[in-house]
């Protein structure tokens, strides 16, 4: 028998107006797993991305999240942002969104924000609790650092990193809030050759330290690389799903990608 699935979409449906962006979509993902969901652009991933992460409320259909090895879940629709990444699902932006008149390292550590316990009275008296506390936020950021490979950056200014650095050092501050299930927008959007490599080996390893990953992605080689099931999406619904050997020559795929008919 199965284990529960860490994360169970059924029915999500999200309208805008008269324009139905998602039509009853399912999809699953269960504890280890890399996830793709791919399709062409404006086939509504971003779109689900955000109904997932709370910066939409879907108009129907349900969104469970389970902890691994737990039997008792929780439904993400409606919660905000902050509160869904506290239940731990986190994502990264089509669009990076890093703070960039901050260091790397600074980065990392608003990412613990949502695990810390000292609140304003902790911050203003500065009991040894909450030096503890910092301390052990700036000791799990350079570790964290360090397994993306920018530990020898974390005083520079996010700014000033190249693009392929700065896309890992978002994946690094969404890995500071300790999600079991992690959202992956486009990692290798924008990277030359050599960085989607180097993404390829870091998200195998985030994978291998016991974090799922669900990951839109329009690098097909990079995708039939990674994952171990594909979604595919066109005009808001999932057309195909599978193992990538079963995805590569779907015919529905095709036509989705070719616009045009092909042979089964």
């Amino acid at each position: 028998m199965m284990a529960t699935p860490i994360l169970q979409i059924s029915g999500l449906t999200m309208d805008f107006g008269g324009i139905r962006a998602l039509n009853r979509l399912d999809l699953e993902v269960h504890a280890g797993e890399i996830v793709a969901l791919i399709g062409p652009n404006g086939a509504g991933k971003t779109t689900f991305f955000n109904c997932l992460t709370g910066i939409y409320t879907p108009t129907a259909g349900e969104i469970l999240l389970t902890p691994p090895g737990s039997t008792k879940n929780v439904s993400l629709k409606g919660l905000k942002p902050n509160h869904v990444t506290e239940k731990g699902l986190a994502r990264t932006f089509q669009n990076i969104r890093l703070f960039s008149q901050m260091t790397v390292l600074e980065n990392v550590m608003i990412g613990r924000h949502c695990r810390t316990k000292a609140f304003i009275l902790g911050a203003i008296l500065r009991n040894a609790a909450t030096r503890r506390e910092e301390r052990q936020i700036v000791e799990m950021s350079y570790a964290i650092l360090d397994k993306v490979g920018l530990a020898h950056l974390a005083n520079e200014f996010a700014r000033n990193l190249p693009y392929g650095a700065q896309r890992r050092l978002e994946i690094a501050r969404a890995l500071a809030t300790e999600p079991f299930l992690l959202l992956l927008d486009e990692p290798a959007a924008g990277m030359n050759p050599q960085e989607t490599q180097e993404l390829d080996r870091l998200i195998k390893e985030i994978s291998t330290d016991g974090h799922s990953i669900l990951l839109i992605e329009h690098d097909m080689k990079l995708v039939m690389s990674l994952s171990d099931r594909i979604f595919v999406m066109d005009y808001g619904k999932k057309i195909a799903q599978g193992k990538p050997s079963e995805i590569r020559s779907n015919p529905a795929v095709i036509k989705a990608y070719l616009g045009e008919d092909v042979d089964a």
